[in-house]
């Protein structure tokens, strides 16, 4: 009910909005401005006091404050700084009344270097100067400044004020202020009062934190509890002994400056468990979470690299973390029974550590073999040196790209920017990678000699194939930038309008406009999806997985269609029909989850997309070069691809003839890994669009266009390069991958801070309340990690669509004129059978895929950790780097245990295809 003006720091308008009587804001973010906060609150200062027209003034001045961070203590800067602010205090002091209180105060300290955030004694305590005209201990003058106690300035002023002390403050209050202008007794008895009143707002504060945390140690706790409370039953005695009398004995007069002395070791004692608890680093710990972190990244990448050439040794590495899993699980359960004695983070770490030394030092043991076979060989020839040379400049540029992407995590102005600095970043490791193949001579054809003599070379025909899908993508880039969230930080930065509902506008044609293009996506979607499953022969089969790609969808497009509808309309607009419309908004939602988990189960019972024709005339055995039925899973592996090309043959023969003798036609098996990771992922992004607001079905729309091209540039960059191992995907295919998911997590209206987390996520089928926190928790974390949950689950396609994409390819490379054997190679194509043909390299690509994602997700998250480590006192820790560090976090989580999902699905697949393979085989 009092009048507060302030001015100063614009931070304030974010904590305490609206809530000022006047208010004068200036930008505060730009750490190397020192005068424009300071100048800005000289001009309103002085006849803001002169006018009166308050009862509480703040002005919050940042130049010092900016100074040190820029700067340092001893700068000649801060002299200058120092200078201004004493000149100010002289000034204000000519302008205060008689009633009037100025107290001078830092909200902190400063090390040397001029930073703060800490728990040194320099940080965490700031001086305070206390004025007024009127004298404020009595008739005597103050005690020696070394001699007042350490102060909080907060409980100070609310007891001035008349108001509650806040219920989470520890501070001590400064009792002198109290004192008034009585006799000294009136004088104790009144700071006895107030000590009274402090030290029980502390220990109630202490009590209910401890039911809630297990923080603080529960000895310190009990011995703050019986001091305060032999301090209380004193106080009350004391009270009842002096209340009455005229003159107070000698003893309790010193019984009365003893209890206030009690209180104050009790506040003091009660702030440093606080303090020791809550303001401490631990640098040891944060060096072992970052060296765990990074020794898992190295174990990633030795073991993607020496996968490709040792199974066997990968195999035995492998087993090394199970034993002391179990240990860790075993002292985890120990944990969780006895509740003391160990510490489970710790314990979880160690485990972790040791399981990690054991296999480099198994890696080691073996090292040094290689390395003495390989010195007993000849040296590399010239050519072998080159080729050498041009593998590790392949790899140079794009870890270059990660590495500039890591060191962006130790700037603020990179966190801030990084919705610009993924998308970049993006572009340019794929610029990069079209530079590197013309560099290395795959764009063009061999010269011939006329072409040699003229000085000009000719480029093959699929380059412009890779240059329309390069544009393609910087397109959807440049698209993407338009579905932004803005931070407060970049006051100048406006977000997009496509985040607000379709409720928010006003204008009914604007409205029905976008809702109709928004359908119109989703329709638009579902028809891309069954089309191309249709042209692969995923379609072709009466199984349920296929009967509900077919008309489930649609019934999945219609039933986000009306809860967009319903949800988007006006509640004035609908009179009587408002609680039917209540009940479909709930409905409608359900609706969705429940036949999206029906298509999951039935993805994961059946996920084969295969329709089998038998046309035989005669019975027998379909397969002839090999006899009798698998004794071994060997022979059946040597079986699966003499079924296969057996299928071939016979569709090839009847097309030859123009009879019908075909002995099986079999639709969809060249393509059937992929189609089950694009049913999951289509079932996956209508889930998380119904999260999402109805106008960033745009954003998801753009999502799997970047996807959809990113997949075929790396399939043509594979084929212009000419890459001999297509069991094995680039680095830069993985990078590009990460990136593209770090984009659209920008892209669909969402940033690292938490004011940016979209709450609405967690009511999307439910009424306003939840029994429990974990179901809201569920859906606001999907709606925050969608991108990561997509590309995550179809990280697979990387591995799997060169193969989709071979017979195109083939047909495409086609002659006009050609030999029935060549036409016979042509269409013998297998598609991802191929991979059925090596199941070792299968396993083990996918092994590598995995692996490498995780190093690449790792290495994000480590300069994450360090940043926040090393940049622990910096002034935009909290508000920049930790929230960063937690959301990275989170996102790694969710990545990982999506990877894990996508690479589930296909073996689940794989399973199924042996499986079919099989029935086929003993019928």
């Amino acid at each position: 009910g009092r009048r507060v003006v302030f001015m100063g720091d614009d931070t304030w308008e974010g904590l305490f909005p609206k809530k000022f009587f006047r208010s004068y804001f200036f930008p505060s973010f730009n750490v190397k401005d020192l005068h424009t906060v300071d100048d800005g609150i000289l001009q309103h200062l002085y006849p803001t006091v002169d006018s009166g027209e308050w009862d509480v003034l703040i002005a919050h001045f940042l130049g010092v404050d900016h100074c040190g961070h820029k700067h340092g203590p001893d700068h000649p800067e801060m002299a200058k700084k120092l200078t201004q602010m004493n000149e100010m205090l002289r000034s204000l002091v000519d302008h205060l009344g008689n009633d009037t209180l100025l107290l001078v105060a830092g909200d902190h300290g400063m090390t040397e270097t001029g930073d703060h955030g800490g728990d040194s004694e320099k940080e965490v305590n700031a001086a305070l100067f206390v004025y007024s005209r009127t004298p404020l201990f009595g008739s005597g003058p103050p005690e020696e400044p070394e001699t007042i106690p350490q102060v909080n300035l907060v409980p100070t002023m609310a007891l001035l004020l008349g108001v509650p002390i806040p219920y989470s403050n520890i501070g001590e209050v400064m009792a002198e202020l109290f004192s008034g202008d009585g006799d000294a007794v009136s004088a104790a008895l009144q700071q006895l009062s107030v000590y009274h009143i402090n030290a029980k707002q502390v220990d109630r504060f202490l009590q209910s934190y401890s039911l809630v945390a297990q923080d603080l140690p529960a000895e310190q706790l009990q011995h703050l509890r019986e001091l305060f409370s032999s301090a209380v039953e004193e106080h009350t005695q004391l009270l009842a002994q002096v209340q009455g009398t005229t003159g107070l004995p000698r003893e309790l007069e010193s019984r009365l400056g003893s209890l206030i002395g009690r209180f104050q070791r009790y506040l003091r004692e009660a702030r440093a468990v606080c303090t020791q608890s809550w303001a401490r680093f631990h640098p040891l710990r944060m060096a072992g979470g970052c060296i765990l972190i990074a020794s898992s990244c190295l174990l990633c990448y030795t073991v993607s690299e020496l996968a490709a050439s040792s199974h066997s040794f990968c195999r035995s590495c492998l087993l090394y973390p199970l034993p002391w899993v179990l240990v860790g699980a075993l002292l985890g359960l120990a944990h969780v029974f006895t509740q003391k004695g160990l510490d489970l983070l710790l314990v979880s770490s160690w485990a972790a550590a040791a399981s990690q030394l054991g296999f480099f030092w198994h890696w080691w043991g073996r090292h040094p073999k290689r390395a003495r076979l390989a010195g007993s060989q000849p040296p590399l020839a010239s050519g072998g040196l080159r080729q050498r040379l041009r593998a590790w400049l392949g790899l140079a540029f794009p870890m270059g790209i990660l590495l500039f992407r890591c060191g962006a995590m130790f700037s603020d102005s990179f966190v801030v920017a990084e919705a610009r600095v993924a998308p970049f970043l993006l572009a340019s490791l794929v610029m990069l990678l079209v530079g590197k193949l013309h560099w290395d001579g795959r764009l063009t054809v061999p010269e011939s000699p006329k072409q040699q003599l003229l000085g000009f070379s000719s480029y093959r025909r699929e380059i412009w194939y890779l240059l329309c899908l390069v544009a393609m993508l910087l397109v959807c880039v440049r698209l993407s930038s338009f579905f932004h969230q803005c931070r407060e930080e970049i006051p100048q930065c406006r977000p997009s309008v496509f985040l607000s509902p379709l409720a928010s506008l006003r204008n009914t044609r604007a409205k029905n406009l976008f809702y109709l293009l928004c359908v119109a996506l989703l329709a638009g979607l579902v028809y891309a999806v069954q089309s191309w499953l249709r042209h692969y022969g995923n379609l072709n089969s009466s199984d349920p997985l296929v009967l509900f790609v077919r008309w489930g969808f649609p019934l999945v497009v219609l039933c986000i269609a009306c809860y967009w509808a319903v949800a988007s309309s006006a509640d004035d607009s609908l009179g009587k029909l408002q609680e039917l419309v209540q009940v479909a908004v709930v409905v409608f939602p359900r609706a969705v989850y429940g036949l999206a988990s029906v298509g999951l189960l039935l993805l994961l019972c059946n996920p084969l997309t295969v329709f089998a024709k038998d046309t035989r005339e005669s019975a027998g055995s379909i397969v002839t070069p090999y006899l009798g039925v698998p004794s071994s899973e060997v022979d059946f592996l040597h079986v699966i691809p003499q079924i296969y090309k057996r299928m071939q043959e016979s569709q090839r023969s009847r097309l030859e003839r123009g009879s019908c003798r075909a002995t099986v036609a079999a639709y969809g098996l060249g393509s059937v890994y992929s189609a089950a990771l694009v049913i999951a992922l289509t079932l996956l992004g209508f889930l998380l669009m119904l999260l999402h607001s109805e106008r960033l079905s745009f954003a998801f729309l753009l999502l799997f266009v970047e996807a959809f091209v990113l997949l075929h540039i790396h399939t043509c960059a594979r084929g212009l390069a000419g890459d001999a191992e297509p069991f094995s995907v680039p680095w830069y295919a993985v990078i590009s991958w990460l990136l593209a998911a770090s984009q659209f997590f920008y892209s669909t209206g969402h940033q690292p801070i938490f004011p940016a987390i979209h709450w609405n996520a967690a009511f999307v089928g439910f009424h306003l309340d939840h029994s429990t926190n974990l179901l809201p928790a569920v859906l606001v974390g999907a709606n925050t990690f969608a991108s990561h949950i997509l590309f995550a689950v179809g990280c697979p396609l990387l591995l799997l669509w060169p193969f989709v994409c071979e017979m195109s390819n083939s047909q495409r490379k086609k002659p006009k004129k050609e030999s029935r054997e060549e036409l016979q190679e042509v269409e013998e194509r297998m598609m991802e059978m191929r991979l059925r043909e090596s199941p070792e390299k299968f396993s083990t690509a996918l092994l590598r895929l995995g692996l490498k994602y995780l190093f690449v997700l790792g290495a994000q998250l480590l300069a994450c950790v360090c940043a926040a480590m090393i940049l622990r006192r910096h002034l935009m820790v909290w508000k920049v780097f930790a929230p960063k560090f937690l959301f990275e976090s989170l996102g790694f989580v969710v990545s990982s245990i999506c990877l894990l999902l996508g690479i589930s699905l296909v073996m689940r697949v794989d399973c199924a295809v042996s499986t079919w393979f099989s029935q086929l085989r003993l019928r």
